[in-house]
């Protein structure tokens, strides 16, 4: 009889589900504020998946945080070698950080949050004027999954995503949506000086010149994302973003809503909203070329049951260059006989064809380039 069952079950056909969500352009918060109580199959996860959203992490009497880092002694000439020391312990070893005293104003980052929240709260017809696939590397695109149709299971998120460097991708200020345009200016302007001074923490950190990653071109490259988690009525099927990691170097601006966890160790450990905090986190390029120095660390976000939507804000940096005579590799500073180099040589457009060819959960080029 379960033979018969399943032989009269249709079958599912997971590319038609999902282009008919794409080419509807509501994305995952048209869903939510639909009124459905399931969510679609595109969105549920493996089995095994969800065991690891499962798993408790260990019960230790003292709950486990990442490292904050108060930034206010970055121009002390006494006090600096301290802060070189805790940025680049905490890359090392959990490859993520808070920061506080960063130079941003509280009303900054609040007006940025508040304006990415208008943009997805506007009505579909609105946003659904921008929604696209065609620019994922360059202007302005609005989307819900960027790997969507590259992607096994699909996650509970919409994006924002601008492209402010290099200058042949950069969006034109008058493509940004006008609800967040002066925003999202303000926050490249904001967030790239913090980047500035992270990137000579971390050049210093590995014994290098203060100007070493700023030279290799890390500022070149640049895109802000503004991400909506919204309400999902079945958060233990899904997730809000799944396991990945990140290219450059990543600053990230949160609402209180939790749902960020990075993986230490074989531990998921919730990252806590901190008013007036920015994340900040290194990917895969400065891993590679640090020669295992810094680690770049999964995370992800959860899915959660909230009324009141995640949002954050999030400025990506890494080298701008796309040509392939211009290659990166272990810096040669930190090699030696004792200290060979750990990976080969690569150019950008052969790390992004990795990064950008699979989806989130699938990335290898580390492994993929390790002596």
């Amino acid at each position: 009889m379960a033979a018969a069952a399943d032989h009269a079950t249709p079958t599912y056909d997971r590319m038609k589900e999902v282009k008919e969500f794409d080419e509807s352009k509501i994305g995952v918060k048209g869903l939510a504020e639909s009124g459905i109580t399931s969510i679609p199959r595109m969105f549920i996860h493996s089995p095994e998946a969800l065991l690891d959203l499962k798993k408790p992490n260990s019960q230790t009497c003292t709950k486990k945080t990442i490292p904050l880092i108060d930034l206010s002694h970055f121009n002390s000439p006494t006090k600096r070698h301290q802060l070189v020391d805790q940025i680049r312990d905490a890359t090392a070893t959990w490859g993520f950080f808070q920061v506080i005293n960063h130079g941003i104003p509280k009303s900054v980052l609040d007006e940025t949050i508040n304006a990415i929240k208008a943009f997805h709260d506007q009505p579909h017809e609105v946003k659904s004027k921008l929604y696209n696939r065609e620019k994922e590397r360059q202007g302005v695109m609005y989307s819900s999954n960027n790997d969507l149709y590259r992607a096994k299971a699909a996650s509970w998120h919409d994006s924002l995503t601008i492209w402010m460097a290099p200058e042949t991708r950069r969006a034109k200020e008058e493509d940004i949506p006008e609800v967040c345009r002066k925003e999202i200016v303000a926050w490249e302007s904001h967030s790239t000086k913090v980047a500035e001074a992270l990137l000579e923490l971390l050049s210093e950190g590995l014994g290098v010149e203060a100007e070493r990653f700023k030279d290799l071109g890390f500022l070149e490259g640049k895109l802000a994302v503004g991400h909506c988690y919204p309400y999902c009525p079945q958060p233990d099927l899904t997730v809000g973003i799944t396991s990945h990691t990140d290219s450059g170097l990543t600053v990230l601006l949160q609402n209180q809503v939790g749902g960020l966890q990075v993986k230490h160790g074989d531990e998921w450990i919730d990252v806590e909203p901190i008013p007036g905090a920015l994340t900040v986190n290194i990917g895969d390029f400065i891993q590679i070329i640090s020669n295992d120095n810094y680690v770049s660390v999964e995370h992800r976000v959860l899915a959660k049951a909230s009324k009141e939507p995640r949002i954050s804000v999030v400025a990506f940096f890494n080298v701008g260059t796309q040509a392939d005579s211009d290659y990166f590799g272990p810096l040669p500073e930190l090699l030696s006989p004792d200290k060979p180099a750990l990976y080969r040589k690569f150019t950008v457009p052969e790390f992004n064809e990795s990064f950008f060819s699979k989806g989130l959960d699938s990335k290898s080029f580390i492994q993929k380039v390790r002596l």
